[in-house]
């Protein structure tokens, strides 16, 4: 855990540089739009430690499958959102010593994230080798009100010293993925041009072929004038393109480099007009000018505060890390596409390839259906239905027939792309999170009609994998699931995992009730369904029924708990507070085989269960459960804390709860897990928003109706959130003298405070 970052409401601030921790900063202070986002990477060059990373939305490269040993089943490639032309550069050399803070000597360093204005700031002292000084203060910015469009305002005073400068300004498409399986680079030029004051280079991937053309334009202002340029060198090299600009840098004077960059890829444009339509974008770029685009970017962003901001009094640190989730998620994924999905770290590093996992489903959807117009939360299950077609490819790659749709554990177009096989083949829980995700936006929003449209065609192919992977044990008499890996990848192949059955044998009731639904909504279409799917009713629906009726679940009947699977007693139980603090975390620490062995849990799988069915279990085994559980795990899933919050939240355990909130608001500004310097943890902030809503706000959607039964962390004064729910805007806001209710716009709505039925109005 690392706490070298001030907190502050609104900001995240670094001050001085380590450069041991600029990896973790590169990652916190990342910015984005939902179309594209960067790392927060210097502009100058930096030789230290540094993990370079630009990104576009949507374009991904199928890198070679790296496995020790091949398996029939596996996927062919891992899919990776590429590391993408970098537009951010901008070089300075004053007589042949390069500006690089690995070699300089850097004072009164400062980084600041502005996440009220969605602003990356940065300033700094730097000495050369010659003793001449000089102070850099650069903005940047990914536009919110254009989504192809970033900017930088990056100003150098020299303060003791007059000489010219040379500025290389530039686009870089020779770029390489740290995590590339064989060191390939996955970039190759069609087209480049440097003239004076512009740059663009048009590359594209490998076997994709997605195009991406980064252009850049530039401004150099001395005082707030036009600067004198001596002389204007075109640069030009494989897949690279810039200038090269000399100019006086004058003691005490400020000389100021605007560079306007703009990133289309051919997702969104013809590829014959991505240079001229690059070119629109910068033309207008330079008419308005670094302020007015920056005014501009800043008013989406309030708007988008306005709708999701939770405001926490009388605890900064708390506030400062919802803030910061709430910031990611929303610069990670704005709803206006449904080609797009949540990788789990976004713009903001390489690992898991910015793939889609099954996280959007069970962690996403809440935040965005409580914070956003329904259409993006509903893009997000078109995405899904969209890749049915491959994920009934995917089963049948595994030996499953007739129509069954096994959905992807990592996924960029349907395909299966993941590479272990304990979790390709056997973490199988993840395909009914589609299922549950439907269950979750049709209760909050009431949208029915998504099943006929969609979600019946989705839950068909679902229930006809779980059909064909469950096998009737003689000896238990029931129905088993065999050889499959939980939520807690700390056991692999166990049988009977208590949360994978109980999620198996839902999905199958939930697909019955679905068909019934469209069959009585809307039969025209229910047939059409019949007629795609060869769906077989009676003979399917009388299959799925035994299932439910006769499926096995583990249980340890002497402690009155849920077993995670079976055998799970064979192991020595110990609690996390036994381990020893150099053991942790277990999987850098470890070896694989010792954690397998152990009881120690990476994310606990029946507490997972518990939180989306509460319904389905009385208070008492709840608490049962959760007093078992939490001491062993261990939350090395950065997707386990905010579940144990909301559970402990509704047993009363509130000093465990505020613990494990600050625990997931600040894992990655705080680095709990050692991680974060391979990008955010985009996805589990999501459920930082549900340990404030769900958790703390005790918020539920029963019936079609809201219910809230909240409480107050002691360290807090007063915390307050805004929902959206069914074409109405709620405010609830909760002190230490009650709560307060306003419904801000919408019909009127009667919800339930505290066992209290409360009339809005």
């Amino acid at each position: 855990m690392k706490e070298y970052l001030k907190h502050h409401e609104w900001e995240i601030i670094e001050e001085g540089l380590d450069p041991h921790y600029n990896k973790i900063s590169e990652s916190v202070f990342s910015i984005g739009n939902g179309r594209m986002g960067q790392r927060a990477n210097f502009e100058e060059e930096y030789t230290g430690e540094t993990l370079r990373g630009s990104y576009v939305a949507g374009v991904y490269y199928p890198d070679k499958t790296r496995v020790g040993w091949w398996k029939n089943g596996y996927p062919e490639y891992f899919a990776k959102v590429l590391n993408a032309p970098n537009w951010i550069g901008i070089h300075v050399s004053i007589d042949n010593q390069k500006l690089d803070l690995a070699k300089c000597k850097v004072e009164d360093f400062r980084r600041v994230l502005d996440m009220r204005r969605g602003l990356l700031s940065r300033s700094f002292v730097a000495t050369l080798g010659d003793g001449r000084k000089l102070r850099v203060e650069s903005k940047r910015f990914c536009s919110m009100a254009n989504g192809e469009l970033g900017a930088i305002r990056y100003a150098i005073t020299p303060i003791n010293f007059t000489a010219k400068a040379l500025l290389s300004i530039y686009v870089d498409a020779d770029v390489v993925n740290k995590d590339s399986n064989y060191d390939e680079k996955f970039w190759e030029e069609v087209y480049k041009e440097a003239s004076e004051g512009k740059a663009i280079v048009t590359a594209q991937t490998k076997k994709t072929f997605f195009h991406v053309t980064t252009g850049m334009r530039y401004v150099v202002e001395t005082d707030g004038k036009k600067a004198a340029i001596d002389r204007i060198n075109l640069e030009q090299r494989e897949k690279f393109a810039g200038n090269i600009v000399q100019v006086e840098l004058k003691e005490g004077k400020e000389t100021a480099i605007y560079k306007y960059a703009a990133v289309l890829s051919s997702e969104n444009h013809a590829k014959d007009q991505l240079v001229k339509a690059c070119n629109l974008v910068l033309d207008n770029a330079v008419s308005a000018g670094f302020n007015t685009l920056l005014e501009e970017h800043a008013k989406v962003w309030e708007h988008k505060w306005e709708e999701c901001d939770i405001t926490i009094e009388g605890d900064i640190a708390a506030q400062q890390g919802i803030r910061f989730n709430i910031f990611q998620l929303t610069q990670t994924y704005t709803g206006e596409d449904e080609r797009l999905n949540i990788g789990p770290k976004g713009f903001t590093g390489e690992k898991y390839g910015g793939s889609t996992y099954w996280d959007t489903e069970a962690y996403c959807l809440p935040f965005y259906l409580s914070t956003a117009e329904p259409k993006v939360a509903r893009n997000l299950l078109i995405y899904r239905y969209k890749h049915l077609d491959k994920a009934i490819e995917n089963a049948k790659k595994l030996g499953f027939k007739d129509g069954a749709a096994f959905y992807p554990f990592v996924t960029m177009n349907g395909e299966e792309c993941h590479n272990e096989w304990e979790i390709t083949f056997e973490e199988i829980h993840r395909t009914s999170a589609m299922a549950y995700a439907m269950r979750d936006y049709i209760e909050y929003t009431d949208d029915k009609a998504y099943l006929s449209e969609y979600g019946l065609e989705v839950l068909i192919g679902i229930a006809r994998y779980w059909s064909q992977r469950v096998n009737f044990s003689a000896e238990k008499n029931k129905f088993v699931v065999l050889g499959v890996t939980g939520p807690n990848e700390y056991e692999n192949n166990v049988n009977n995992n208590w949360y994978t059955n109980y999620l198996g044998a839902w999905t199958l009731r939930f697909t019955q009730q679905a068909v019934d639904y469209v069959k009585s909504a809307d039969m025209k279409r229910f047939n059409e369904i019949v007629s795609k799917t060869n769906f077989r009713e009676e003979e399917e629906t009388s299959r799925w029924k035994e299932i439910v009726e006769k499926m096995y679940y583990p249980m340890d009947e002497k402690r009155g708990i849920i077993l995670q699977q079976d055998g799970f007693m064979d192991k020595e139980i110990l609690r996390v507070s036994e381990l020893k603090k150099e053991d942790r975390p277990l999987n850098q620490k470890w070896s694989w085989d010792r954690i397998l062995r152990s009881c120690f849990i990476k994310q606990a799988d029946v507490l997972q269960g518990i939180y989306l069915f509460e319904d389905d279990f009385d208070i008492e085994t709840i608490r049962k459960n959760y007093d078992f559980y939490e001491p062993l795990t261990v939350h090395e899933s950065s997707l386990s804390p905010c579940v144990h919050v909301i559970l402990a939240s509704k047993l009363g355990y509130k000093s465990n709860a505020y613990d494990l909130y600050l625990r997931t608001a600040r894992l990655d500004l705080d680095d709990y897990n050692n991680d974060t310097e391979e990008g955010c943890h985009i996805t589990s902030m999501a459920g930082t928003w549900m340990s404030v809503v769900k958790g703390f706000g005790g918020m539920r959607v029963r019936n079609g109706k809201l219910y809230f039964n909240p409480f107050i962390p002691d360290q807090w004064k007063s915390y307050s959130f805004r929902i959206e729910f069914r074409g109405r805007v709620l405010k609830i806001k909760i002190s230490k003298e009650g709560v307060e209710t306003k419904l801000e716009s919408g019909a009127p709505l009667e919800i339930d405070v505290k066992g209290e039925t409360v009339q809005l109005k």
